[in-house]
């Protein structure tokens, strides 16, 4: 009887051996990573906190759109100013350091809504409403003639012109900076550049309101 209890014993503890030699096994077969994330998991239902995937940051596709606008005329500091979509007309004036003395602000929609590419004009004092062309595209272009006016149109719109390239552009520039503007269609041939030929095919086409 004495050596079948030494038996059970020995079996015994040869059981409890091998039980604890098969768990420690399945503890090393599972993956490191699998392994912490099951201690986090276990944290957060001891702490009682919710364990959360993290999610794709969105914020560069909602990044605020911004929107370029040509300020000219009776404003502190005329330019070219980026502005947030859906901002009005007073927010690039106040961007642009306000309105002179001489604006006339009557004949400006102060709430207008701000488009990409727009030409904000501030008129001055004595200038008829027309004089306040106010386009998304250009405003050196009259909006009911289709013309350029001569003292308000960028480089650009004056290549529209035929016969009008970069350098004879740049020539019209430079004249009405240095002669303070065109008074009359026929100041054009006082351009380097433009005869009386060149401003024949020209003068159905330009203005100078």
């Amino acid at each position: 009887m004495e050596i079948l209890k030494k038996y059970k014993y020995l079996l015994g503890l040869i059981g409890i051996a091998a039980a604890l030699f098969l768990y420690q096994t399945q503890q090393n077969s599972i993956p490191a990573e699998q392994s912490s994330q099951m201690d986090e998991d276990e944290a957060s239902l001891l702490t009682g906190e919710q364990v959360l995937e993290d999610e794709p940051d969105s914020d560069a596709a909602n990044e605020e759109q911004t929107v370029i606008v040509d300020v000219k005329g009776e404003v502190q500091k005329p330019g070219v100013y980026e502005m947030k979509n859906g901002e009005r007309f007073h927010h690039v004036i106040e961007k642009a350091g306000g309105l002179t003395k001489a604006a006339d602000a009557v004949q400006i929609n102060l709430a207008a809504m701000l488009e990409d590419g727009m030409v904000v004009y501030i008129p001055k004092r004595g200038e008829t409403a027309e004089d306040n062309v106010l386009l998304p595209a250009a405003a050196g272009v009259d909006a009911g003639e289709q013309k350029v006016n001569l003292n308000k149109a960028t480089a650009e719109e004056l290549q529209t012109l035929t016969g009008i390239g970069p350098a004879k552009a740049e020539a019209i520039l430079s004249y009405r900076e240095e002669a303070g503007g065109f008074k009359t269609i026929e100041d054009l041939k006082n351009v380097t550049g433009i005869g009386e030929k060149s401003f024949e095919k020209l003068k159905d086409s330009i203005t100078v309101k």
